[in-house]
């Protein structure tokens, strides 16, 4: 949604303005810092995070009933209607006014309110101090210390010119004034209790918790597309919003959906299918090799990771955000977080079911400095302001209550993944996107492929040797590519530990 920096303690106003210079791509349309005692704050903003600018608004923001208290904040809060009680206020701002609102009216027991939120916050009243990320991790967010102050920045960026200790704020952690970090929520360190509903009324579930998600998050204020790559998230995703915006504008209005590949890829097939299906304007980049070795020092800068499979997928988000961005798009929807939640990921299959919720629960504790980074850093780097329905509290706490054979479904000598989800949509999808085989977003955009095999001719085998001997997290002469660009931007200090990588290459 946006970006911002804190410095508490002995901060330097100069530190600050140059740390919010370096995120100024995730909030070019508004921005501004405030100094109290202690504390110096500063909040940029999106376009598609502003309605008309009301007078009197300030930034950072602040309740107007304590003009003393700021926050700086970055938010989705899915269930912010049911929440909030400031419902004459601009959408963004309720969500500023709540998490502010929370705050006052339960202190550190304000998480509870929000288990159907995203978020990374700081609010302080220029003594005092708290701070706290979301259970998932969606929401990024850093901190360092220098001199005996504490720094927070939403990407690692800000901070790295100004200290080499860096460390990633932890998912579902607070911080206060002390400096000394809080668990407020975990993940569960068992599977919950199986629910036995019958196959319909799963079905009628699912669908029904994904309409409500999108309802609640989507209200085409701004210009909206959606990433479209014929897989079964995205294309859920795309049908769904499609028929909104017709509902919204008139039965010939069409959405804007977005896809790319390296050549005639299986995604853009598929894409182009699943557009046809559902009647909207479709855009398609068909890219080389070549663009995508052009771009990558650019991506893994924003990115801020080496990790493989994370940079191919990313490359794909980075040019195809770009395009829509040039197409003045200021919201893309995103099928992002629906392996998670139903078992998409196909080493699942080779899991023995008893153990299927616990694995992915594995992958959920993996999002937050992993897959959750190209979900914010790929369009936030083109100023696009990304909503993933299928990331939602309660899907998520059905989800993992759905008996594991509903996920992974033994058909003959095979397994089908994710398939509970594919039967929620299987007579409003045609057939082919349906049961498509699951794919990562590099491989059906095609870069899975060919940039191994390109990174196997560049590097040699003494060169990766060499390079695992000083550092053996390299696992491959790809990742030693994308390694050395990281370290050039980061360093090879506590920088690389905040990097995940992901269980396979």
């Amino acid at each position: 949604m946006s970006g911002f920096v804190v410095g508490y303690g002995q901060p330097k106003r100069k530190n600050l303005e140059e740390m919010l210079e370096r995120i100024e791509h995730r909030g070019p349309h508004l921005e501004g810092i405030w100094e109290h005692r202690r504390t110096i704050m500063a909040q940029n903003y999106l376009k598609a995070d502003m309605a008309p600018r009301r007078n009197g608004f300030q930034v950072p923001f602040t309740d107007p009933g304590d003009s003393n208290l700021r926050i700086c904040y970055d938010s989705q809060i899915g269930n912010v209607d049911g929440l909030t009680h400031h419902n004459d206020t601009d959408h963004a701002f309720r969500e500023g006014h709540l998490l502010l609102d929370l705050y006052q009216r339960h202190g550190k027991e304000m998480f509870q309110y929000l288990d159907d939120a995203i978020f990374t916050f700081a609010i302080s009243d220029g003594e005092g101090l708290f701070a706290a990320r979301d259970l998932l991790g969606i929401k990024t967010l850093f901190y360092g210390r220098e001199n005996g102050t504490l720094y927070f920045a939403s990407e690692l960026k800000s901070l790295i010119p100004l200290t080499d200790q860096v460390y990633e704020f932890p998912a579902g952690h607070y911080m206060d004034s002390t400096g000394q970090l809080v668990p407020f929520a975990e993940l569960p360190q068992t599977p919950p209790e199986v629910a036995r509903t019958n196959l319909p009324q799963t079905v009628e579930d699912i669908r029904d918790i994904i309409q409500r998600s999108l309802r609640n998050r989507v209200d085409f204020a701004h210009p909206t597309a959606a990433l479209l790559s014929g897989g079964m998230d995205s294309s859920v995703i795309a049908y769904l919003a499609s028929e909104l915006y017709k509902q919204t504008f008139g039965p010939k209005a069409q959405l804007k959906t977005f896809a790319i590949g390296l050549g005639e890829s299986s995604d853009v097939r598929s894409a182009r299918l699943m557009a046809e299906h559902i009647d909207v304007d479709h855009h398609e980049l068909i890219v080389s090799l070549e663009q995508v070795l052009e771009i990558l020092p650019e991506a893994i800068y924003y990115l801020e990771s080496f990790d493989p499979s994370l940079v191919r997928s990313a490359v794909s988000n980075f040019l195809i955000s770009k395009y829509a961005s040039g197409e003045g798009i200021e919201i893309l929807l995103s099928g992002e977080g629906g392996d998670e939640v139903f078992g998409g990921y196909l080493y699942l299959k080779e899991v023995p079911p008893e153990e299927l919720v616990t694995r992915q629960i594995e992958c959920l504790s993996f999002l937050h400095n992993n897959a959750s980074l190209r979900l914010d850093r790929m369009n936030q780097c083109h100023s696009i302001r990304v909503v993933a329905p299928l990331i939602s509290g309660e899907l998520l706490d059905y989800a993992l209550r759905i008996p594991p054979e509903y996920k992974v479904k033994p058909d003959g000598d095979e397994k089908i993944e994710k398939w509970i989800f594919r039967k929620a949509f299987e007579d409003l999808l045609p057939e082919p996107i349906v049961w498509r085989l699951k794919q990562e977003f590099s491989q059906g955009s095609g870069s899975a492929d060919l940039l191994p095999d390109y990174f196997k001719k560049v590097i040699t085998d003494q060169e990766l040797a060499h390079a695992q001997r000083e550092y053996p997290l390299v696992r491959s002469k790809e990742e030693l590519y994308y390694f050395r660009i990281f370290t050039e931007h980061f360093g090879t200090d506590l920088a690389v530990e905040t990097v995940g990588q992901w269980v396979s290459l």
